[in-house]
């Protein structure tokens, strides 16, 4: 059985046929459609707790905590409006000496811009407005 969100009501209901020995155990969870570990897991946790609901932060917060917070990232992005040329490993070291004093991989830098949606096409677009010159780059192509 995959993985489905069970109402706390009907874990609630389910104990309480349990307790009050209404039903077996078996029509509990035939009814329910609980398997005997999800029941036994909502017994453990409500003889524990009181509750069929584990509200645990640990449940509650997922995934990795971020290398870099709201603040940080701002950071980053005024020191990419400010210069737009910087290499990831300029902002690195920026980040780890002079300003916010982290120490991050340039990859978690690269991604980040990302996900502020600063693409080269942009970076572009800040150096030509600062700049005040068109910015071109030029590709030679062919024989020598």
């Amino acid at each position: 059985m995959g993985f489905r969100k069970i109402s706390r009501d009907v874990k609630l209901a389910a104990i309480q046929l349990h307790e009050r020995n209404l039903l077996s155990l078996r029509d509990i969870l035939d009814s329910c459609e609980f398997s005997e570990r999800t029941w036994f897991r909502i017994l453990r946790l409500w003889r524990e707790t009181g509750d069929v609901v584990n509200y645990q932060p640990s449940t509650a917060t997922r995934g990795r905590l971020r290398a870099l917070d709201c603040e940080d990232i701002d950071c980053l992005l005024c020191l990419v409006r400010q210069n737009p040329d910087y290499f990831l490993d300029e902002l690195t070291h920026l980040l780890a000496t002079n300003h916010q004093f982290i120490s991050v991989h340039f990859t978690t830098i690269f991604r980040k811009l990302e996900r502020a949606d600063v693409s080269y096409k942009k970076l572009k677009r800040i150096a030509k407005e600062r700049n005040g010159t068109p910015c071109c780059i030029h590709h030679t192509h062919g024989s020598v």
